[in-house]
């Protein structure tokens, strides 16, 4: 939407003419985009031509290249594919193919060219463009176009979306039908993993990606796979036996699953080709080697599989019993120093959720105890938020205790909106009992306030001086410091503003449905009731009213492909931070944080993942109403009125400016 509105803003009203085509492979919301071109360039008062058949359709002509209308696009957003058609033109790859299609535009007054495709698609508008003069002079020799045409659409303008469901085009974080292709991959796994774990079964699944293995990588991510192999990083010699290894230890660990992706593309450090079938022929090897543990025979050491960073390693378990001895024994005697070298890195790090729930926490819970685990660190789960937090329901919390949980809906570990300052003795006595170095809560404005109250009781409580860290988690997005929470897409997916004259005149054209959204608490007056008894009876002998109060069913149900993987990555995020905020507080035997930037809320900020002090938050923060005093979304209301054919002005102040490429040198890739 934002490319739609930069190549619109650049029109100036009657008398120009946008061509849009799709071309190359289709991707879901390909018809999205061109529904907003059309929209947003028939209020600009341009005209818009539909080229059907992508490159084919505009050097054919004809048929092929015709007016699009307000109402020739109400019902695109739910079609999938793209309704005005994709070809591969190897016509167009020819210059005669282009001298054609130039005088196609030229005949219609086309000078404006919107383009939907892939990189191939991209790069041939660019050369169109850059040779448009050089086709129009040749048009005005054969005769076939006048020297005053010639100087009339003298410049030809371009403006590119990409359409790749393998988000493989530079210069975007996303694109057009990458969301959809997610989707797809993730309702599949989601599919069979109850019969893996049934039957204890390994799955092997092939996703495309020849070139880039973006779909590869965020679904595993996204449903919490075991292994994954991508073009971008051909595994290292010897992968088959890593992977066997890594798969028996986890069906040693008790689980009864394993799911591993593959792109397409996907090949080993010597260029060669991994198949699904090759992994599936490896994996076989890895339930061998289950078996070949489990018939050890009793003179076989006893053993402990634990993590060495994110390795899976076998230690004997005497040595880890005499280990720990030591290390009791040391805190016995106020050694703490030695405690922490013989422990090495860890410390104890609890995570509770608060709020309501929202789809997403619990692939951020999971994240963060992974992450914290291979950090080092020990994981303690809190149930039941800060209610939970005073009366004790703490416990730890290991690897293999969150397996599963990235595509379970609400929250695992239960949530309530509880908050504790009325409760802050009670906390602080279970922060020092369990021995709490650290907080990691993820939540939504229960959270946020429930940080600010914990971080002003530290003067008292001197167990609160830890590191404290929030993510946001609300259908609601409705958290300072965040343009994003996790659970806010899946809330959006589960909704598949008008007034009743504008909605009857509507109905009376060629557009037979009309959609109105409310807030549940945007009135005290336009209830949900009345409004439907408003347009039920307004609508008489127009249309009828139906009303669905979606409610709780936003909060639960699978989380969407982007809050598994944004739970996923803002949580282990997270993770990192306050493994290094504990050792830059670590003092004495003893962690004691108590300045403003040891207590942070992790929030999305237009591009970036941002750690912001809570206390520095307050002034951005409408605690009444129980929002950000300023939200970036509702820049988005008049574009919507536009789209549904009211007469409004459109805001362009915000309007982007062209950004070049940025090429990171590999210390910078190294670092992130």
């Amino acid at each position: 939407m934002p490319d739609t509105k930069k190549f619109i803003e650049n029109l100036s009203g009657a008398g120009k003419c946008i061509g849009v085509l799709t071309s190359g492979g289709d991707a879901q919301g390909m018809n999205a985009a061109v529904r907003a071109v059309v929209r947003m360039g028939i209020y600009v008062g341009a005209k818009v031509y539909f080229i059907h058949e992508g490159y084919q359709g505009m050097v054919d002509g004809g048929d092929n290249i015709k007016e699009a209308s307000w109402e020739s696009v109400s019902s695109m957003l739910q079609v999938g594919g793209t309704v005005i058609g994709s070809a591969r033109c190897k016509d167009f790859r020819t210059h005669e193919g282009r001298l054609r299609a130039a005088l196609n535009l030229v005949q219609r007054g086309i000078t404006n060219l919107c383009v939907i495709g892939g990189d191939g698609s991209l790069t041939g508008a660019n050369l169109f463009r850059e040779e448009w003069s050089g086709l129009l002079d040749e048009l005005v020799q054969s005769g076939e176009i006048s020297e005053e045409a010639s100087q009339i659409y003298s410049a030809l303008h371009i403006v590119g979306m990409v359409g790749s469901i393998d988000n493989d085009f530079c210069g975007t974080d996303m694109t057009i039908g990458t969301d959809s292709a997610l989707h797809r991959i993730i309702e599949v796994v989601d599919a069979i993993m109850t019969t893996a774990q049934s039957h204890q079964r390994t799955f092997v699944l092939e996703v495309m990606g020849r070139h880039c293995g973006y779909l590869a990588l965020v679904s595993a991510l996204a449903c919490g796979a075991d292994w994954v192999l991508i073009p971008e990083m051909p595994p290292k010699d010897g992968w088959e036996e890593q992977m066997c290894y890594k798969l028996s230890e986890s069906r040693m660990r008790g689980s009864r699953l394993n799911i591993i992706i593959v792109a397409e593309g996907a090949t080993d450090r010597h260029g060669n080709p991994i198949s699904s079938n090759d992994v599936s022929n490896a994996s076989r090897m890895g339930v061998e080697a289950v078996l070949a543990l489990l018939e050890a025979s009793p003179g076989t050491p006893a053993c402990v599989v634990s993590l060495c960073g994110n390795q899976a390693v076998r230690v004997p378990l005497m040595e880890c019993v005499q280990m720990t001895q030591e290390v009791q024994k040391a805190m016995d005697e106020k050694r703490f120093e030695e405690a922490v070298r013989l422990r090495g890195s860890s410390f104890n790090v609890a995570v509770l959720n608060v709020g309501a729930p929202a789809a997403g926490m619990n692939a951020a819970v999971r994240s963060a105890v992974r992450v914290g685990i291979t950090e080092g660190h020990t994981m303690f789960a809190v149930s039941d938020g800060f209610e939970g937090f005073y009366k004790g329901q703490i416990k730890e919390i290991k690897w293999g205790d969150v397996g599963g949980w990235t595509g379970q809906g609400g929250s695992l570990l239960g949530t309530k909106r509880t908050l504790p300052a009325k409760h802050i003795d009670k906390i602080a006595e279970q922060m020092r009992i369990h021995n709490i170095n650290a907080l990691l809560v993820i939540g939504g404005f229960e959270a946020y306030l429930g940080l600010m109250e914990l971080q002003a009781a530290r003067s008292k409580h001197a167990e609160l001086c830890v590191p404290m860290v929030m993510v946001p988690a609300t259908v609601s997005n409705n958290i300072p410091g965040s343009d994003l929470s996790i659970g806010a897409d899946t809330a959006l997916n589960a909704i598949t503003d008008s007034n009743v004259e504008h909605l009857t005149e509507k109905m009376k054209t060629s557009i037979q449905r009309g959609l109105v959204l409310r807030n549940e608490n945007c009135s005290e007056n336009y209830t949900t009731d009345f409004i439907y008894q408003l347009y039920n009876e307004e609508g008489k002998g127009v249309f009828d009213c139906r009303k669905n109060v979606l409610g709780h069913m936003q909060q639960g149900g699978a989380p969407s492909p982007f809050d598994r993987n944004f739970g996923t990555k803002i949580a282990a995020k997270a993770m990192q931070w306050i493994s290094k905020k504990l050792k830059e507080f670590y003092r004495e035997g003893r962690v004691f944080a108590n300045t403003e930037d040891s207590a942070c809320l992790l929030g999305m900020r237009r591009r970036a993942l941002v750690f912001q002090p809570v206390v520095q938050l307050k002034d951005e923060t409408d605690f009444v109403h129980r929002i950000p005093k300023e939200q970036w979304w509702l820049r988005l209301r008049p574009l919507m009125k536009i789209l549904a054919k009211y007469k409004t002005s459109y805001d362009v102040s915000d309007s982007g400016q062209l950004e070049h490429i940025v090429r990171l040198r590999a210390k910078d890739v190294s670092a992130i």
